[in-house]
């Protein structure tokens, strides 16, 4: 048996939503593995932050503060770009939890705008700066387990993560004869730092409700992302993989 081992030397990603939590793992998993990485994300003071914890890539990776949610932003971004692109990931995303009969407008355009069409802003910008010359372009999205089974006070996210799972099936008949393969990654209960926060009989209670008996971390999405970003990986396309510990069982 062989331990599998990725390298992206030669390999260009851009990465959204990636100077915190999961993206920021997946963004330096990838350093970490050799590849290049541009850091794309709407915070300026968490990509100052991720700036010092990646100083030792510093000729590996480059940051744009971009709003997913304007094309022209996207654009700006993409055109900025210091490679060809290899590898998108589509992790950018917001909630705005409250039941449905709460949820605003406003509640509901955020997430979706955020979600579903900033994905669409950032793939539809970026389709033009692959590599064209390569047969390894890999798209993943990052989804979430409730865009496959609902949960209550989500139905904004819900909504835009089973979309976002509608859209990787759809680009991956469209784009497959282009060298693309795209998937999505649904995570289930991740802990990050946000979640570290939350009281620990919470925390319990969230561990509970999953059959292996514990919260994922970061790095069990990007292992995900990695995998599916690989050449061992070059005949999955227009899949899903959850990566939730068997809680949509």
């Amino acid at each position: 048996m062989v331990n599998l081992k990725f390298s992206f030397a030669n390999k260009n990603a851009v990465i959204t939503g990636a100077a915190q939590g999961i993206g920021f793992q997946i963004a330096l998993s990838f350093l970490q593995s050799g590849g290049q990485v541009a850091i794309w994300d709407y915070s300026e003071q968490a990509i100052e932050t991720a700036k010092k914890e990646l100083a030792q890539f510093a000729g590996q990776v480059h940051f744009a503060q971009v709003d997913v949610t304007q094309k022209e932003s996207c654009e700006k971004a993409a055109a900025g770009l210091p490679w060809a692109c290899d590898i998108l990931v589509n992790n950018a995303g917001i909630t705005r939890d409250k039941s449905f009969a709460k949820m605003t407008f406003e509640d509901w355009n955020a997430v979706i705008n955020t979600n579903l069409t900033g994905l669409f802003n950032v793939t539809k910008t970026l389709s033009e700066k692959f590599n064209a010359t390569s047969t390894h372009k890999r798209i993943i999205n990052i989804s979430s387990v409730v865009g496959l089974y609902g949960n209550f006070g989500q139905t904004n996210y819900a909504a835009a993560k089973a979309g976002v799972i509608g859209m990787t099936k759809t680009l991956a008949k469209e784009l497959g004869r282009k060298g693309f393969t795209v998937n999505a990654v649904a995570p289930g209960f991740i802990a990050t730092a946000m979640t570290n926060a939350m009281p620990k009989e919470t925390l319990d209670a969230m561990a509970s409700k999953v059959p292996v008996q514990r919260l994922g971390s970061t790095s069990d999405i990007a292992n995900a992302v990695l995998f599916l970003s690989s050449e061992q990986a070059a005949y999955v396309n227009g899949t899903v993989i959850s990566v939730d510990g068997g809680i949509v069982l």
